[in-house]
């Protein structure tokens, strides 16, 4: 779709269950047309153990209650996969597609959006891969992105998660995404990197929104967070308050 615009919104550190909120909301005003772009949301969340549809009980070695003892959130969610951790540090993107406008098949979009983060490693130094039979994206072996998505009249919802630098001892907790012995790994770690860690931040998002951009043939548009709920507002159906009063 050459020519057609992507809005890039970046939410900052925002709480998981207000930005699942605003994803069911987005998608709600996709499917209706209220919304003609397609949109991707960013954000670092505080932290969060989320369980897809595929959670196996081995996956969590230890208690739900224990796991928020630890200061995290627990939430079960409708995306496929298993159980993954977001938290500060990582890159969290929610890309809310209308795949009538790109290509109705889910396999397709897992891949584009695999390769669209395999390119934006390249870009960054570092080499991206696949493994087999197994969703997500590895660098030397290591697991560097969690991808898990959702999808509703092909509109989509959920995403991925790119660790950039965040504290990886929250994932010794679970079996991440139910792969015995997985290794995860981040962008800081793989570069060998120490500090700045908010220019690192700021040239991986970046890097993202491009790769993603020419894997789906969009423009990118930076729209404000402000602007996005003033247009939710205005949908048909809206239960939020009108900007206008």
């Amino acid at each position: 779709m050459t020519g057609a615009v992507l809005d890039v919104v970046d939410l900052g550190r925002r709480p998981y269950h207000e930005i699942l909120e605003l994803q069911r909301e987005v998608r709600l005003a996709r499917i209706a047309g209220a919304l003609t772009n397609d949109i991707l949301l960013l954000v670092e969340h505080d932290p969060v153990y989320t369980l897809g549809r595929g959670t196996l009980a081995s996956s969590l070695p230890i208690a739900v209650d224990a796991l928020q003892a630890r200061g995290a959130e627990v939430v079960e969610i409708e995306r496929g996969g298993d159980v993954t951790w977001h938290g500060p540090g990582q890159l969290v993107g929610y890309p809310i597609f209308h795949l009538s406008q790109h290509r109705e098949d889910l396999h397709w979009y897992l891949r584009a959006v695999e390769q669209a983060l395999i390119d934006a490693l390249a870009a960054l130094g570092l080499p991206g891969e696949r493994i087999s039979g197994k969703t997500g994206v590895w660098t030397r072996g290591r697991k560097i992105a969690s991808i898990g998505i959702h999808v509703k009249q092909w509109v989509t919802l959920h995403g991925f998660a790119l660790n950039v630098d965040p504290d990886m001892s929250w994932f010794e907790a679970i079996v991440p995404c139910g792969i015995d012995g997985v290794v995860m790994t981040s962008v800081q770690r793989e570069l060998g990197l120490n500090g700045a860690a908010g220019a690192l931040a700021t040239r991986v998002r970046d890097t993202v929104v491009s790769s993603l951009c020419d894997t789906f043939s969009l423009s990118p548009r930076i729209c404000q967070a402000e602007n996005l709920m003033e247009r939710l507002a205005m949908a048909p159906g809206s239960r939020r308050p009108s900007p206008h009063g």
